[in-house]
């Protein structure tokens, strides 16, 4: 892998982790088109780390306020003060995105009739030799996002019955509920394991249906993703041995810097997005570009051969 190469991963990661059209589907696409082998999982695992700079610099200033109630958290809990109904606002945000990751575990079950766990099955699809996986998973984002949508205007229209859906206009609840955590946290399981669906697509889109406001869930999908791209990242590093060596720190550190430079310019984009009800850009990006995979997928299939580099399935 080249320089070039390595900014070139890096603005797709940066640019596909936030916007919701899936990173893991289109790094693993533009490695099929372009025929860019990966010596095995470090250097996606250091892309990841660099959008997690940029979340974690969007939302700094509600990650210090999270992690100083929490403080105080355990603080009434040995005292004997905490009391659920009480909650302010950052402390339930707390055990709301505690719920939502407590799925993850699902990802460490094993796969019946296989020595793998779920969590292996992601690598194995997104290094196979097809992309029809990709493109399916992108069509399951394009839809979860027009389910999204359409159920967000409906709670506009519940709430203003008779009123225009103002750009700009907020609808829906701004706190999430115990049920809406566990099937956001589901949610980004499947993301987790499926490469062209979006995490933050699906988990946003999912909050919508559930009659959640759009920045709510914008923001709690993002601060949810937090804890969940650290914990991938440093189990991958832990299998990732000396595959550094193979790639070459220079271009590790390229494509670190390239991925959170893209990733903090995609979050205010989206941010600017949701604001201005435009979502449905993506939901028809997600299925122009779920039918364009899709469609090759099937024709290399038919040919037995790669369309791009000529080299057999």
């Amino acid at each position: 892998m080249t320089i070039l190469d390595a900014i070139f991963q890096g603005v797709i990661q940066g640019a596909t982790e936030f916007l919701p059209v899936s990173s893991s589907g289109h790094l693993s696409i533009s490695q099929h088109i372009f025929g860019i082998e990966l010596p095995g999982i470090l250097f996606d695992v250091m892309l990841h780390l660099g959008t997690l700079i940029a979340v974690v610099f969007v939302y700094r200033k509600l990650i210090w306020r999270l992690l100083k109630e929490f403080g105080l958290l355990v603080a009434d809990l040995f005292r004997g003060r905490f009391k659920w109904n009480t909650m302010n606002e950052d402390r339930r945000l707390i055990f709301m995105l505690v719920i939502g990751l407590l799925p993850l575990f699902l990802l460490f079950l094993p796969i019946p009739g296989t020595d793998m766990k779920v969590k292996d099955l992601s690598e194995q699809l997104a290094s196979d030799s097809s992309i029809l996986v990709e493109g399916l998973a992108l069509l399951a984002t394009s839809l979860l996002l027009f389910l999204g949508i359409w159920a967000n205007r409906r709670t506009a229209a519940a709430l203003a019955p008779g009123k225009h859906w103002a750009r700009g206009a907020r609808a829906g609840r701004t706190q999430y509920t115990v049920a809406d955590a566990i099937i956001t946290g589901v949610t980004q399981c499947l993301a987790a394991v499926f490469p062209g669906l979006s995490r933050s697509g699906s988990t946003m889109s999912v909050g919508l249906m559930r009659g959640i406001d759009q920045q709510t869930a914008l923001d709690y999908s993002f601060v949810l993703g937090i804890p969940s791209i650290a914990a991938a990242a440093l189990l991958s590093i832990k299998d990732a041995g000396s595959e550094g060596e193979a790639i070459g720190t220079a271009t590790l550190i390229v494509g670190v810097i390239t991925a959170a430079i893209v990733g903090f310019l995609a979050i205010k984009l989206l941010k600017w997005i949701v604001t201005t009800n435009k979502l449905s850009v993506f939901a028809i990006y997600t299925l122009i570009a779920g039918l364009t995979v899709t469609g090759i997928a099937i024709y290399e299939m038919s040919t037995g051969q790669n369309l791009f580099t000529g080299k057999p399935l």
